[in-house]
């Protein structure tokens, strides 16, 4: 989508140096100043997150809530905590700060990579744009105040998305190799990304229409993301007995179950039953007998949940505020409900690079149908949704602004 705004900002390089860095200095006081002037809450995930990185310092045991091996959460996070609990010191110094300020610089990264996706895909102009909004855009600030895995997911996404995009422009199969360790990462830090790649190169061979160059890109991402994901799945093999590629945790899936989040609904007997059983039957019991409640809460009410309030981390007081709570909810609000708009814009041009975004957007907000909706889901993939907002608001505007442009100029033209 070529945007004639940008061509404005061609020729003043020096002041677009300085615009990028007031951007990156606001955001980086933002964060800095947020993560000093509260008091931050620590979660029930990390409590024991912490309590599992010291057991696997100190005992060699990696086991989630337990003292005997499992798989419940995948490695990447609780092996970025302990490589920072080992670096500190940690039984002499508390770790937290020292991981909030590493993803300060985390969130920092992600922003540039935000700007320099912007620019790859529509031009200088809608980099800015999309820079500019998720400088001050609050989840970001304050997620890094959280022990989780949102800043640093978000971060590994978005170096995701840009290798994709320069593996489909180049279509050689290095980058299409590194593009596969990086989601084989990403599933070490979330592993509901696990399937993603597959519906991006479905729609890769659609745009190219060229199954040979579809199939080798593809084969060599999965050979990416199987060398970084084997030390794991060798790891389960071993211990566990049995091949674990992601994890084996069932709460989140089982507790997606209860519409509206009412686990008191007493549709099922839970009495001798696993999570998984229990799951099984409530949705077997949901759909049959509660089937327009069920097909609600499982469609438009969990996206309605997920989608419809911002991320707030693990919470801090007093409330770091960044902006006006009107502002604020509008930016969130304004973004996700324009996200409608850019998924129908981009349908015009599906061949185009940037719908790969919208992809990913897409296939991860039905993923997260199965599972209990909350609202730091939606984290991850803002940053894509700023992108894709950015670029159609800017073509909205360059559709408008362009005949007056050429009108202006052909009346200048006549006067000459």
């Amino acid at each position: 989508m070529p945007i004639l705004l940008s061509k404005a900002y061609t020729h003043k390089k020096p002041i677009l140096i300085v615009l990028i860095i007031l951007i990156f200095g606001l955001a980086t006081f933002l964060r800095i100043d947020f993560i000093q002037s509260v008091q931050h809450n620590v979660s029930h995930d990390t409590i024991h997150y912490d309590l599992m990185v010291r057991q696997l310092l100190e005992k060699g045991v990696y086991a989630y809530k337990d003292t005997i091996p499992n798989a419940k959460v995948t490695p990447g996070y609780p092996l970025f905590m302990a490589a920072i609990y080992k670096i500190v010191d940690y039984k002499s110094n508390d770790p937290f700060p020292y991981i909030r300020y590493i993803q300060v610089l985390i969130s920092l990264m992600t922003l540039w990579m935000i700007y320099r996706i912007s620019q790859k895909l529509s031009g200088q102009f809608v980099a800015l744009i999309a820079l500019s909004i998720a400088a001050v855009y609050p989840p970001f600030i304050w997620s890094n105040g959280a022990i989780l895995t949102e800043t640093l997911a978000a971060f590994v996404l978005i170096m995701y998305v840009y290798l994709q995009l320069i593996t489909f422009e180049k279509n050689t199969k290095t980058f299409a190799l590194i593009s596969g360790a990086l989601v084989g990462l990403l599933v070490l830090i979330r592993s509901e990304f696990l399937i993603i790649i597959f519906p991006i190169y479905a729609v890769h061979f659609f745009q190219k229409r060229n199954i040979r160059l579809t199939l080798r890109l593809l084969l060599f991402t999965c050979i990416g993301t199987g060398i970084i994901l084997t030390p794991w799945v060798i790891r389960n093999v071993i211990t566990m007995n049995e091949v674990i590629i992601a994890s084996t945790q069932v709460n989140p899936f089982q507790a997606g179950t209860y519409p509206d989040n009412n686990y008191e609904d007493g549709m099922v007997d839970r009495k001798g039953k696993t999570q998984m059983e229990l799951a099984k039957e409530r949705i077997k019991v949901g759909f049959t007998e509660h089937t327009w409640k069920f097909t609600k809460w499982y469609t438009v009410g969990k996206l309605k949940y997920i989608y419809s309030h911002m991320y707030f981390g693990s919470g801090h007081t007093p409330l770091y505020p960044v902006l006006p709570s009107l502002l604020r909810n509008m930016l969130h609000l304004g973004l996700v409900s324009f996200s409608v708009v850019a998924l129908a814009a981009f349908t015009r041009k599906w061949r185009a690079p940037y719908v790969l975004l919208g992809v990913i957007f897409m296939v991860m907000s039905v993923i997260r149908l199965a599972f209990v909706p909350e609202f730091r889901y939606n984290y991850t993939v803002m940053p894509l949704i700023i992108i894709m907002d950015s670029i159609v608001i800017t073509a909205i505007l360059r559709w408008i602004i362009h005949p007056h442009i050429t009108t202006y100029l052909a009346r200048r033209e006549e006067k000459c």
